[in-house]
Formats: C-alpha cells, sequence, structure tokens
C-alpha cells in the first residue's frame, strides 16, 4: 500500500463523549466525515452517545439510510429540484430555509402521503443560509399548511462563535431567540432547538438549546488555533493520521535545485524522500516547508513544489531512510493538520477533507 489515513475511531469516541452531558449531541458527519469516512465515523458517533446525525447533502444521508443507519439524520443543503420524495421515503428530516424549498418539500409530501419532518433555518447575520427577507412569507406558509409537516426543529448556524471574545454571536443568539418567539407565538411548536456548532459549543454554553451540532470537533481539531487554541488545549484528539511510503531516497549537494521550477534549493549537503502523495491525493500545491513528515523521530520538512502525485522532503544529512519506508505525513509525534494548514495559508478542515478518496482509510 503506496500511502494510507490511519483513523482512530476511539478518538472519534472520546470526543464525543467529551461533549454528551449536553440534551442531545448531533454528529457532523458531512463531506465523508469531513474526510475521515462517512458510515464507521457515523456508526461510532453514534456508539458514543450522539443521537443525531447531520449532513449537507441529500445524498450523503441516503447513503447512511443505504448502511442501514436508522438514526434521525438531517440534511441542510437541498437545492430546488432535489428528490424530496426519496427523502421523506428514507426518514431524512430537511431543512427548510426558503418558501420556494418549503413547497417543493410540501408538494412531495403529497405525491407520496409522507408528512416530511422539518427544520426551519433562520439567518442571524451569517447572510449564507437561513430565511431572512422571506421571513414573513415563510412563517405564513407555515402556519396556513400547518397540518401538512411535523415541526422538528427550528435552527441557525453562527458566523464567528470561535472568536470568544466577540459580541457578534450574542447578538445573533438574540435574533435567534426573537425569531422563535416569534414563531411560536404564530402557533408553531418545534421540538428541537439548536444553534449551537462546535465552536459555540465551547465557547458559548449559553447556546447550547436542545441540542448541539459537533462538527471539527467530533474529529478533534480546533475551530479555530488562533483563537482558540489547539486540539490539546481544547482537550480534544485528532483521529486522523496519514503514512505514505518513500519511493526514492537519495543524496543531493548544497545549493542543488529540487522540483519544478527549482524553487526548492538544498541549503546544505543532504538526502532528500521521494514522498508517494501529491496534490491529485489532497496535499496541498501551496504548502511550504512548514510542512513535511516525520521518520525515525525527526521531523524532515518539505522542499521544492507538491507535485501531482508526489513531494519531496529533506531528511537531512544521515537520515536511516530507505526506499519502501513509510514515513508520517499527518500524526500525533509529528506534523498535525494543523502545521499543514499553517503551511498552506488554509484551515484544518480543508487539510482533512481534501485527502481523496484513492488513499485508503484504515480504521483503529
Amino acid at each position: 500500500m503506496r500511502a494510507y489515513v490511519e483513523v482512530d475511531l476511539a478518538a472519534i469516541k472520546a470526543n464525543i463523549q467529551k461533549f454528551a452531558k449536553d440534551p442531545e449531541v448531533l454528529a457532523v458527519v458531512k463531506a465523508d466525515a469531513y474526510g475521515h469516512g462517512l458510515i464507521p465515523v457515523a456508526t461510532a458517533a453514534l456508539e458514543a452517545g450522539a443521537s443525531w446525525l447531520g449532513v449537507a447533502l441529500l445524498e450523503e444521508a441516503l447513503a447512511l439510510r443505504a448502511a442501514g443507519i436508522t438514526a434521525p439524520v438531517i440534511a441542510w443543503l437541498t437545492p430546488p429540484g432535489e428528490n424530496f420524495a426519496q427523502a421523506l421515503k428514507s426518514q431524512i428530516d430537511l431543512s427548510v430555509p426558503s418558501v420556494k424549498i418549503c413547497e417543493e418539500i410540501l408538494d412531495a409530501a403529497h405525491r407520496v402521503g409522507i408528512k416530511p419532518r422539518i427544520h426551519l433555518e433562520v439567518d442571524t447575520g451569517m447572510h449564507r443560509g437561513g430565511v431572512l427577507d422571506e421571513w414573513d412569507a415563510l412563517l405564513e406558509l407555515l402556519v396556513a399548511r400547518k397540518s401538512e409537516y411535523e415541526l422538528v426543529g427550528f435552527w441557525t448556524h453562527f458566523a464567528r462563535a470561535d472568536e470568544p471574545s466577540e459580541s457578534y454571536t450574542e447578538l445573533a443568539l438574540t435574533v435567534f431567540e426573537e425569531k422563535l418567539t416569534l414563531a411560536r407565538a404564530a402557533g408553531l411548536a418545534p421540538a428541537i432547538i439548536h444553534c449551537a456548532n462546535s465552536a459555540a459549543t465551547i465557547n458559548f454554553p449559553g447556546s447550547h438549546r436542545t441540542m448541539v451540532r459537533l462538527g471539527i470537533a467530533t474529529y478533534g481539531l480546533s475551530p479555530d488555533v488562533t483563537t482558540m487554541g489547539n486540539s490539546s488545549d481544547l482537550g480534544l484528539t485528532p483521529a486522523m493520521s496519514i503514512y505514505a511510503k518513500l519511493q526514492l531516497v537519495k543524496s543531493v549537494r548544497k545549493g542543488d535545485a529540487i522540483g519544478y521550477g527549482g524553487v526548492g534549493v538544498a541549503t546544505q549537503d543532504t538526502t532528500i524522500g521521494v514522498v508517494v502523495m501529491g496534490y491529485s491525493d489532497g496535499i496541498p500545491r501551496g504548502a511550504d516547508s512548514r510542512a513535511g513528515v516525520y521518520h525515525d523521530g525527526k521531523r524532515a520538512p518539505l522542499i521544492g513544489r507538491v507535485s501531482m502525485d508526489q513531494c519531496v522532503v529533506d531528511l537531512g544529512p544521515g537520515s536511516r531512510a530507505s526506499a519502501g519506508d513509510y514515513v508520517a505525513l499527518i500524526s500525533a509525534d509529528g506534523y498535525t493538520a494543523d502545521d499543514w494548514a499553517a503551511a498552506s495559508n488554509t484551515i484544518n478542515y480543508e487539510i482533512v477533507t481534501r485527502i481523496a478518496t484513492r488513499v485508503p482509510r484504515k480504521y483503529l
């Protein structure tokens, strides 16, 4: 096996259990469980005490059902024209952020004879998902057709909960409560109120309501290492490690240029290793020498540009590495997803979710 991702399901469970004191926990398993594997992670999360699963896309929810998972599942990014009839047949909860989507869900319900389970999503300042200018019209529609659906949830998503000192989240929570009061005054009675993502679950305990949604925290990563600290600071255990083989090990001289464009230059006589993972596997092409691999108890930084299927690391003078050895791109002792994010001018979310499916997953 030239490369593989190792996923520690015990770490997934421990991260979920850290927050199991909340009334309910929804584990977010969208994007193939942030690159960790949809079905194994979903199963582990439920075993650890999560009572709900959340995904962005309908096809992700259908994959959970096809795998035999019967726990409550909500899909929240369903544009007009989706197969809402299949969603209802599969007992998938749906988010309602607009009049058009609400009407399509209710029309599908009439066709299949199944009352939909919906969650009303409100925009509280992120100005991305959720109802905003259509609030009055959507509320009027929901009141008029109240008998045609079950209002399971009322929810929002915070834009800046990863900034503990920022008042924006408290203002958003005020807007959320105002909308909830209006909905209840109109006769709507959602059973589950949820607005806290991982960052809000950690930073704003007053936002927990009846359920929290654990996304990045499920995978043991910090929502923002700059404002909240790293995984260790938050008591989380990263679940993903990545290993790949060295295809070649060779000696180069000081001043030798390495890789495309010759942008990597050896600063001394040294040993380099060719790692059989590249940007087609999800390794960021723009990563710099703040990232690399861990081998034989030492860090070996990237040198030169990442190529499509490979990258080169500086193993150092006198390295004992051999072709065929495994090196760790992400591991507890070596470089972390946070290190790779810093080296690529991005965030840890992107690092783990971009690892290609052609890299096999192994589960502990």
